[in-house]
This record gives C-alpha cells, sequence and structure tokens, in this order.
C-alpha cells in the first residue's frame, strides 16, 4: 500500500486532480503563521503553520494536486495535508479535474457533503457503464451541472466535450469504447462518476440498465423527482444556502401576509362566527390559542406520564387490519392501521423518533416510539451526535436553550411509494402536516409548549440511526416541553417574535 492510502485511508486519485479554495473563500496568513478563511464575513481559524507552509497554502487559489499532499516526499506538503482535509471538512474547497492545453478548466468538483474527498471506482476492461436514472445534466449560470441526489458532490461540467461523452451514457457503453473516445482525464471522470453513484456497471451482458440494476428494492419504488425533492430540501446532502436567507429582498416586493379579496358581492360572516363552549378544551378555543412555543422552562420539565399522554393521544395506532388490494382478486394483502390523524390510503408511514434533553422520569438520550406497543425503545448514538440534533433545533428556532424534548418524524418511505407513483413524497408531506397540527392541538390542550422545525438533517439521522436516507429518512421535526413563564404569560408576538 502506498504512503498515501496509509495516511489518509482513500484510494489514490489521479494526478490531474487538484484541490482549490472555493471562490467565496479567501485565505489569510498572519505574520504569526495563523491561517484563517474568511467567506461571506465569517472568518475560520485554521491553525499555525510555518512560513514555508503558508506560502505553499497560497497555491490552493489556482490549485495543489492531491497526488502530492500526503506523498511523504515533502515537509512542507504533509503539514499542508490536515489543512486541506480540514477545509474539505468546512465544505470550502472544490477539485479541479484535468485542464485544458489552452488552461481552461474542464471539470469542477463541487462537495455536498461534508466528508465528501474525490475518489476513483475500479474499472475493468470489460465493464459497461450507464447513467444513474437519479442523475441530471441542468444549466447553473453559464454552466452545466451534473449531479444526483444521491451523490455526495456536483460536477461543473465546462469543457463541452465530456458533456457530449456524458450524453453517451444515457445508453449503456463499454467502457473499452469510451477509452476511444476521450483521454486520461475522461477516464478519470468516469471513475470519480462511478464511486458518486452518478454512473454505475452494469452487471450482466444482457441488462438494459433498467431499474433493479443500480441499487436495492428500496431505491426501486423511488420516482426520480421524489428523492431529488426529499435529498435538496433538507439538510446534509448539498450545500445550498439553507434557511430564511431572503434571496430576493433587494429585487421582489414580498406578498402581503392577507391576500387582496376578490371582487364581487361579499358575505359577512362575523356575525354568525361561534362561541366557546362551557368546556376549557372546546375545538374551537384550542384552535384560537394554538401558536409556536419556542423557549422552554427547564426547572419543570415535561414529566414522563405527560409524554405519554401526548404520544398516545396523537400516534398511537388504535387498530389494525388485513385487505386485499383494490385491482386483484385478493393477492397479496396489505395490512393498515388506524391512528388520530389522517394518513394517505391509510399507510401511516410516519415513525418518530425522540431525542430527550430534559424529561421527568425519563433519561437523557434517543428513543424509538412503538406506536402500535405504545412504548419507548432507547437507541445508542454518540453524545456529540445528540447535542448536534439538539443545537440544530435550537438553532432553527432561534433559541439558545435546547428543546426538551425534540421529536423527529421519520418515514417509511416504501409503505407508501409500493402503492402511490409519481405523488408519493407529496402524499407523506400531507401527512406529515396533520400530525404536526394533531401535535399542536394537543401540545395546547395539554398546556405544554410546542414549534414545528422546518430544517431536517437528513444524513445526520443516517449517522444516528444506520438507516439509509432513502429507505427511512426524517421529514418533519416537533420541539415539546413545558414552555417558560414568558411565553406561557402572553402571546409570543407582544415580545419580538415570530408567530407560527
Amino acid at each position: 500500500m502506498r504512503a498515501s492510502q496509509r495516511m489518509t485511508g482513500r484510494p489514490v486519485v489521479p494526478a490531474i486532480i487538484s484541490a482549490r479554495i472555493a471562490g467565496h473563500v479567501a485565505l489569510e496568513a498572519q505574520p504569526s503563521g495563523e491561517i484563517a478563511a474568511r467567506f461571506y464575513g465569517h472568518s475560520v481559524a485554521l491553525g499555525k503553520f510555518s512560513a514555508a507552509a503558508s506560502h505553499r497554502a497560497q497555491a490552493l487559489r489556482g490549485g495543489l494536486p492531491l497526488s502530492a499532499l500526503p506523498s511523504g516526499r515533502r515537509g512542507v506538503d504533509n503539514e499542508i495535508a490536515p489543512l486541506v482535509q480540514r477545509l474539505a471538512r468546512l465544505g470550502l474547497l472544490e477539485f479541479r479535474l484535468g485542464r485544458s492545453s489552452r488552461g481552461a478548466d474542464q471539470v469542477i468538483i463541487e462537495p455536498q457533503i461534508p466528508d465528501y474527498w474525490p475518489r476513483t471506482a475500479h474499472l475493468g476492461g470489460t465493464d459497461t457503464l450507464a447513467l444513474s436514472r437519479f442523475a441530471y445534466l441542468r444549466r447553473r449560470g453559464n454552466h452545466l451541472v451534473l449531479e444526483s441526489p444521491r451523490s455526495g458532490a456536483l460536477f461543473r461540467i465546462c469543457d463541452p466535450n465530456f458533456a457530449a461523452t456524458l450524453a453517451m451514457l444515457a445508453t449503456p457503453q463499454p467502457l473499452r469504447k469510451l477509452r476511444r473516445l476521450g483521454g486520461t482525464a475522461v477516464i478519470a471522470l468516469l471513475a470519480l462518476l462511478v464511486d458518486c453513484r452518478i454512473l454505475f456497471k452494469l452487471e450482466g451482458a444482457h441488462d438494459g440498465g433498467l431499474r433493479p440494476t443500480e441499487g436495492n428494492d428500496s431505491l426501486v419504488l423511488w420516482d426520480f423527482h421524489d428523492l431529488l425533492f426529499h435529498a435538496r430540501s433538507t439538510e446534509g446532502r448539498h450545500a445550498n444556502p439553507l434557511g430564511g436567507v431572503y434571496p430576493y429582498a433587494t429585487s421582489i416586493v414580498p406578498l402581503p401576509a392577507v391576500r387582496p379579496c376578490w371582487a364581487g358581492t361579499k358575505i359577512d360572516l362575523t356575525k354568525l362566527s361561534i362561541s366557546d363552549s362551557d368546556s376549557a378544551l372546546s375545538t374551537a378555543k384550542i384552535l384560537r390559542e394554538r401558536r409556536s412555543v419556542r423557549s422552554f422552562d427547564d426547572r419543570a420539565p415535561i414529566t414522563l406520564m405527560e409524554l405519554s399522554t401526548f404520544l398516545e393521544s396523537t400516534t398511537r395506532v388504535r387498530s389494525e387490519w388485513t385487505a386485499p388490494l383494490d385491482s386483484t382478486d385478493g393477492e397479496p394483502s396489505l395490512t393498515y392501521t388506524s391512528r388520530p390523524y389522517p394518513s394517505a390510503g391509510s399507510s401511516y408511514p410516519l415513525e418518530l423518533y425522540l431525542a430527550v434533553d430534559k424529561c421527568e422520569g425519563l433519561d437523557r438520550g434517543f428513543y424509538f416510539y412503538d406506536a402500535g406497543a405504545h412504548l419507548l425503545v432507547p437507541i445508542d448514538v454518540r453524545a456529540p451526535e445528540l447535542e448536534a440534533l439538539l443545537n440544530s433545533a435550537a438553532f432553527a428556532m432561534g433559541e439558545i436553550g435546547m428543546p426538551q424534548i425534540l421529536i423527529t418524524i421519520a418515514a417509511r418511505f416504501g409503505r407508501v411509494s409500493w402503492k402511490y407513483s409519481s405523488i408519493a413524497y407529496s402524499l407523506i408531506l400531507k401527512d406529515v402536516g396533520a400530525l404536526t397540527q394533531t401535535f399542536y392541538l394537543m401540545a395546547t390542550a395539554m398546556g405544554l409548549g410546542g414549534c414545528a422545525i422546518g430544517s431536517i438533517n437528513i444524513d445526520l439521522f443516517t449517522r444516528m440511526t444506520g438507516i439509509d436516507f432513502y429507505v427511512e429518512g426524517p421529514v418533519g421535526q416537533f420541539a415539546i416541553g413545558r414552555a417558560s413563564a414568558s411565553e406561557a404569560q402572553a402571546p409570543r408576538w407582544l415580545h419580538q417574535s415570530k408567530p407560527t
């Protein structure tokens, strides 16, 4: 094994692949030897380096060959290797593949996950390659971008000859034919794309590259647009801006909170509005009092009894039965359940995972809720992962303190996609909306505070559970606990908040 493999644990990359600082990043070296990365008004300290290493780091502006970093032949490059790896983990690097005779870029690799590093799959002379059905080529600005929701990186195609070769792969192509069409850089690109699952090898001579070829049953059930939307509308598998970044604040006037009324004869309903009944838990009163609570009273946390009541009332399985398919003579049969909230086709694909920070009667940790048996099962996770999950929820709510309990709503996607085509993921999100409102209403009725959270890191959930993101993954989150005194006394919007 070569020294580079021993040091990084990664396959050796071709010499034509280089690392360089992303366009929005600047490296600043101080006389003391400290190097910092500056981007979008932020600064991240990267460590202290020798004068020679600081000088060498400036080569990252144009591109530093990866093959030189861990070679062991030069002390300076060995000092630079940890710097490059840290920049990669921070998402501040991109990688250049090849260069034209005029010095122009041919392919730029943009990491989409923090631990991406260029790796080349082994290609044999008899291999046949094809484009994944999840891969797509699109325009972004003045460039063509090749990407896939299954890939840890996207590829900016700068050379039209590369794009023409990729277009051929819509039909399976033998590697020997592809070798004749391009040089070393083309073959390296193909090997990188196989590693990223943008290309795949066909197993048999008569394999047409259909759905079962490139994945297991769980992938077969996904339509292209559904998996793309799942991966790109959550955290963890893309490097796009996320959250309230107001991208059109300077160019487009925001829409009003209330839609202007249609013209025509108006029928006034205000005199017909219902009034509260004598019951303190009347449906109308609960609906009016429902709001998002983002801060919690850690001196009096939610109790295990309250949590049990909350889960039983909102998600516990009430009944289960078996019935044949609608369109067959009875085979196969499907099992169905009834639960407190509605679900498309009674499929009920949603499962609950609880990250517990504070709950009287329950240890801090990560739990699965079994809705059939109404019990919690602890899942062994690393402490930093639990902290990251809870902290990300606090950040999303704009609070310093963690939620007392964070409920991650995950979906068993195959439960819906086995039956529905084209609308499967849409139906799952509708279920999430129904369950979220059910959570809000029950929390309000119980005098608890709750808040739906819009951002979810699907890659973090995969690390914590060991389940592939396309098999069972998070589609929603809900924080619950006992509201803080200020939250309980007045509506949130009275003290600089954003009621939802």
